[in-house]
């Protein structure tokens, strides 16, 4: 038995509904039609015969000197199978005189004579009594020479009902028939129409339990296909956040274990004595120089977190973007010296941007000393600027041994480091890159990255050069 709560029982439920009620509705319709149907033209029936035969009967009694009660009934007779009925006469006090079905005791009622015009009369009654049931009857009242009387046609309501109830019957079967038919198809429209829900919430629940690997078939109906394309492209995407959080892991356990298993190796050896006492100051320098990285990986990764989570309030305002740089190259100088490093492309007005200046700061930090660590003996390091519109596109370039086709798309990632890198760097934690990327973005701007392998690596990103007008402010 399905669940009474389900959308399929429900949705179910509600189309028979509203199909048995709109049969019950047409039933009462066609109820309705057929009485009234059958009631005028029983109506009519009785009208143009009563009146015939009172003409019948008047014309009659007008040609001959003397008309007999036996003339009289073959011509109410004559009418009476024509209706399907009787007709019966009375005088004008009511009492019968004629009659073609079984006699009937009593009078006409005087309010029912009353009531007769010359013209005829159509009504559904038991006349006060004198009918033995109800029964459609019209009466007409004509002369016989100077005596008035009146002339009834009465057919009885178990003709209609029967004709009704045969209209009924009729009815009745076609729309068991019919409701069957149709609460067949609805069943398999709906059970069709509801399927792909339980397939999502089959393949939810799978990937709820970790199977980020499961995937929607494509639907005929254009919602359903929406709905699972966009649940695939959402499964897809928790597939890659699981995988990055797996990578992401793993690096920060290496990242964490190798100058914690140094600290730990070489404060056992000081402790033991392993390490002899003129050696101690050497080791101790490198515990600290491995503190430092433990430091710096821990700050770049809560930097890292707080950008990404959009805790960070940006300060923005306008300032030259040549004051960071020169402050930044001034923290490098040493480096830059013994490398000989050319530094060119800032000879150059000022440069506006609006930014949070400390992260910009950042940035260009973390650029330069990516390309001071890259650039080769005697190189150059290149900086330009360019301004469209409103936004200002600055690059790094440095000499050197460059990047590879394939390395191009990596360089952004978390912990990812060239080949090169890691023989080049012991100290860094491989998030620079990644920092600079959510802080340029956070500022509504892009970062791109080109190099020739032998030749140089170039880093471009964009900044705004003034507020961006929020839409729908008025201009003045």
């Amino acid at each position: 038995m399905r669940d009474t709560k389900s959308i399929f029982f429900k949705y179910f439920i509600i189309c028979a509904a509203v199909i048995l009620i709109s049969f019950i509705c047409l039933g009462a319709v066609l109820l309705l039609v057929s009485s009234q149907y059958f009631s005028g033209e029983k109506r009519d029936l009785l009208i143009s015969n009563v009146s015939t035969a009172a003409e019948e009967v008047a014309e009659t009694a007008g040609s001959t000197d003397e008309l007999t009660g036996s003339e009289v009934e073959d011509i109410l007779k004559s009418h009476a199978q024509s209706i399907g009925g009787e007709l019966f006469m009375t005088d004008e006090d009511g009492n019968t005189v004629v009659f073609t079905g079984t006699r009937l005791s009593g009078s006409v009622p005087k309010g029912v004579l009353e009531d007769m015009k010359r013209s005829a009369t159509y009504f559904s009654s038991d006349m006060e009594g004198f009918l033995p049931s109800e029964r459609h009857v019209s009466g007409i009242v004509f002369d016989i020479g100077s005596e008035p009387f009146y002339l009834f046609a009465a057919i009885s309501l178990t003709e209609q009902d029967s004709y009704i109830w045969n209209i009924m019957q009729i009815f009745l079967i076609s729309m068991i028939l019919v409701l069957a038919i149709v609460l067949i198809i609805v069943y398999i429209a709906t059970k069709q129409l509801t399927t792909p829900i339980t397939e999502l919430a089959e393949t939810a629940t799978l990937i709820g339990k970790g199977d980020f690997t499961q995937r929607l078939p494509e639907y005929d109906t254009t919602e359903f296909d929406i709905l699972g394309k966009a649940f695939n492209d959402m499964a897809v995407s928790l597939n890659n956040y699981d995988k990055m959080r797996s990578s992401f892991v793993a690096n920060v356990s290496h990242e964490l274990r190798t100058p914690m298993t140094s600290i730990g190796g070489f404060v056992d050896g000081i402790l033991d004595g392993t390490i002899p006492q003129s050696e101690e100051k050497k080791y101790l320098r490198i515990i600290s120089s491995e503190v430092q990285r433990l430091t710096r990986l821990v700050r770049s990764m809560l930097n890292l977190a707080r950008i990404e989570s959009g805790t960070v309030e940006l300060k923005c305002a306008q300032f030259s973007l040549i004051e960071p740089i020169v402050d930044t190259l001034v923290t490098f100088e040493n480096r830059l010296e013994e490398k000989n490093i050319d530094v060119r492309g800032l000879d150059v007005d000022r440069v506006i941007v609006y930014a949070d200046n400390d992260l910009i700061h950042q940035v260009i930090y973390n650029l330069l000393e990516n390309a001071i660590k890259f650039v080769d003996k005697n190189g150059y390091i290149e900086f330009g600027f360019d301004t469209h519109d409103n936004m200002t596109a600055v690059s790094i370039k440095n000499s050197g041994e460059g990047l590879s086709q394939e390395e191009l798309p990596q360089v952004f990632d978390r912990f990812y480091k060239t080949d090169e890198s890691r023989g080049k760097d012991k100290s860094g934690v491989g998030l620079g890159l990644n920092i600079v990327r959510s802080i340029v973005k956070l500022h509504g701007g892009k970062i791109m990255v080109r190099s020739v392998k032998g030749e140089y690596t170039e880093f471009v990103f964009t900044l705004p050069g003034k507020p961006q007008e929020k839409e729908g402010s008025a201009k003045r």
